[in-house]
């Protein structure tokens, strides 16, 4: 049961890592590591092997653009920005994202009223 649980779990966290990974970007222009910061801050643990063929794909549907910026680190570093296509498609996950929290916060709502009222 518990293996069953983490794979969901797993599951889900990479069914939304794609809006979250672009609401990153549309806020401001970011490098990968930025990006996987961000993400270890809201607890949405990602590994590089997995953002840079997302950043990839993204990219190749016109959803991100690139350039290259000089680093006083080391060689220059890739920054990926959103474009107007990124943008509006960002706008259309919102949107979904919305309606099915909405969707599963009225279905857990349903069901814990429905407990309470079997309580009295």
């Amino acid at each position: 049961m518990e293996i069953k649980l983490e794979n969901t779990k797993a599951q889900m966290r990479k069914g939304i890592l794609e809006l979250c990974v672009l609401s990153i970007i549309a806020d401001d222009e970011a490098y990968p590591t930025d990006i996987i910061n961000k993400l270890k801050e809201s607890e949405l643990i990602v590994v590089e092997g997995t953002l840079y063929p997302l950043l990839n794909r993204l990219k190749d549907s016109g959803l991100l653009d690139y350039y290259w910026k000089e680093s006083r680190q080391g060689p220059p570093r890739k920054y990926y920005k959103v474009t107007p296509q990124g943008s509006t498609f960002l706008e259309g996950l919102y949107a979904t994202w919305n309606d099915l929290n909405n969707s599963v916060n009225q279905l857990y709502n349903l069901k814990t009223n429905s407990k309470n009222e079997q309580n009295i």
